[in-house]
């Protein structure tokens, strides 16, 4: 017992000291470190029900999905019929499905093969096909989506929009925003601290699908009136405010996608009005090099959520594989939409159903009543540990002290998040904070009452409590390690709390107070132990 390096006390004592050190601007009001450089004040955030903030349901808009299916699987045909020379015509994506036929009806059989791979296989191998392939006649084929498929690409859909939405939210800097799937068609967002939704809004409703096509040539004045385009184009609006007429006409097949976009960020141009410069991949650089240079002189539209932006010319060859952006946009307006390119394009219309404020009063009262109910709790477990454990007693209600600051100083070091729930959690951890010096305690008087020296009761008493804390903890940790990999929200937030707490609970309990212990009995050298 009497062997405790030095070292190891240093490491003990400055540990604690950092780790109350990180907790200390938390605690003190705003005013006071307002003037603080950011990295001396760690910080923790409130969540959206201490806080206030906004909330939002979004609702997918599964016909957009549909037909983004039905474009890309008659891109796929066209693309590897072209590819093995078999003619097709009466192309048609009417009533949710694909028909086509095919001109020559020696070559039914091998355009059956490409519909069948295009709709994910003949469903073997233990793999569903998404569509389902059939002829009409004998050289008509038919791709009907089948609701298996169906199903599968709204699931997927769904995980990539919460994960493009975790990304536009956390690049507002705003942290630990919720969000979380509701069922099979929905996603709520929960940001803390942000009081104006329509904000949000703006930023997470856009789809940020932005393509690159030529405009279509021979349309007459007749046809953009009447709102008919001819095959193989399409009719879409210009932005509000911009010289373009109203409507242009572009070719349908995009020429170039923003899902090949590497790096986009908010710029100026020559005249030094606001846009967004954009950096192709590879890939992308390469097809927009090969675009530019077959299509010198021609204009093409930027397109972002089938409103054309701008309609340049292409003047020369764009071999860097950059290019700019520009539609009139403020400064405000570029940078939203560069963080929504950044961030990749929703794979899945979403509408607002619901939105929803959230004041901080009902925070501030949490906020009060958890902090009296953390105060009461660690001065009943103080006045219980002083009369029944004497000295020992006071050692614990140091570490308890000393862990509850920890906790507050390691959720600052990670910027984590308090929720209501943690807050539950914390005066949860402070109550149960006190079990692992009971434990030492009570084995110490059981082996003082074996008769034991006094150094061998407390060694023993140590390193024998110190087992059963171990393996009582480790349970703990795993259940709050599942709470927070499979919970969301209030409930991570409750699983975070308890997790550090466990930490800095054994912590304090098994090394801070027996250096304590350890220092006590080298320095006064006591005969007896009255504990």
């Amino acid at each position: 017992m009497l062997n405790f390096p030095r070292w190891k006390i240093w490491a003990i004592t400055l540990t604690c000291v950092f780790g109350v050190l990180l907790a200390i601007p938390s605690l003190l009001p705003a005013h006071v470190t307002e003037n603080w450089p950011n990295w001396t004040k760690p910080h923790i955030n409130l969540g959206l029900d201490l806080a206030g903030g906004s909330q939002l349901l979004l609702e997918a808009e599964t016909e957009s999905l549909n037909r983004q299916r039905l474009e890309a699987v008659e891109d796929g045909i066209r693309a590897e019929t072209r590819r093995n020379n078999i003619e097709i015509a009466e192309v048609s994506t009417a009533d949710n499905q694909l028909t086509f036929a095919v001109v020559n009806p020696a070559q039914r059989d091998q355009a059956l093969q490409i519909a069948r791979a295009q709709g994910g296989g003949s469903g073997m191998g233990g793999q569903a096909a998404e569509w389902d392939v059939s002829t009409a006649d004998p050289n008509r084929i038919v791709m009907r989506p089948n609701p298996t498929g169906q199903a599968e690409a709204i699931k997927n859909a769904m995980a990539t929009a919460r994960e493009v939405i975790d990304r536009r939210i956390n690049s507002l800097g705003t942290l630990e925003p919720t969000i979380i799937q509701q069922g099979a068609e929905r996603i709520l967002v929960q940001v803390p601290g942000v009081q104006d939704p329509e904000a949000v809004k703006k930023l997470i409703g856009r789809t940020a699908r932005l393509e690159f096509k030529l405009l279509a040539e021979n349309v007459s004045e007749e046809q953009l009136a009447s709102g008919r385009a001819p095959a193989g184009t399409q009719l879409l609006p210009t932005r509000e405010g911009s010289s373009l007429p109203p409507q242009i006409a572009v070719q349908r097949r995009a020429i170039i996608t923003g899902d090949q976009i590497a790096r986009a960020q908010q710029s100026f141009d020559e005249q030094g009005l606001p846009d967004v410069s954009i950096t192709f991949d590879s890939a992308g650089g390469t097809r927009f090099a090969k675009v530019t240079r077959e299509n010198v002189g021609k204009p093409f539209a930027i397109i972002l959520d089938n409103v054309v932006l701008s309609a340049p010319s292409i003047r020369e060859p764009i071999l860097g594989g950059q290019a700019s952006i520009s539609g009139g946009f403020t400064v405000e307006e570029a940078n939203d939409l560069a963080i929504s390119l950044r961030s990749g394009r929703l794979p899945i219309e979403l509408n607002f159903i619901e939105e929803r404020t959230v004041g901080p009063d009902l925070g501030r009262d949490s906020i009060r009543l958890g902090i009296i109910a953390s105060i009461v709790a660690i001065l009943l477990v103080i006045v219980f540990m002083l009369i029944t454990y004497g000295r020992f007693g006071v050692y614990a209600v140091i570490g308890l002290i000393i862990n509850a600051l920890m906790i507050l100083g390691i959720m600052a070091l990670f910027n984590a998040t308090l929720t209501l729930p943690g807050i539950a959690g914390f005066v949860l951890t402070i109550g149960a904070a006190v079990d692992a010096n009971v434990l030492i305690n009570e084995r110490i008087r059981e082996e003082q009452r074996r008769g034991r020296r006094l150094l061998d009761t407390l060694e023993t008493g140590y390193k024998e409590a110190s087992t059963a804390i171990f393996d009582a903890n480790i349970t703990n940790t795993i259940a709050a390690a599942l709470m927070f990999y499979f919970g969301s929200g209030p409930i991570r937030g409750f699983a975070v709390v308890l997790m550090i707490g466990i930490i800095t609970s054994v912590f304090t309990a098994v090394n801070v107070t027996r250096m304590f212990v350890a220092l006590w009995v080298k320095r006064k050298r006591p005969k007896e132990l009255h504990i």
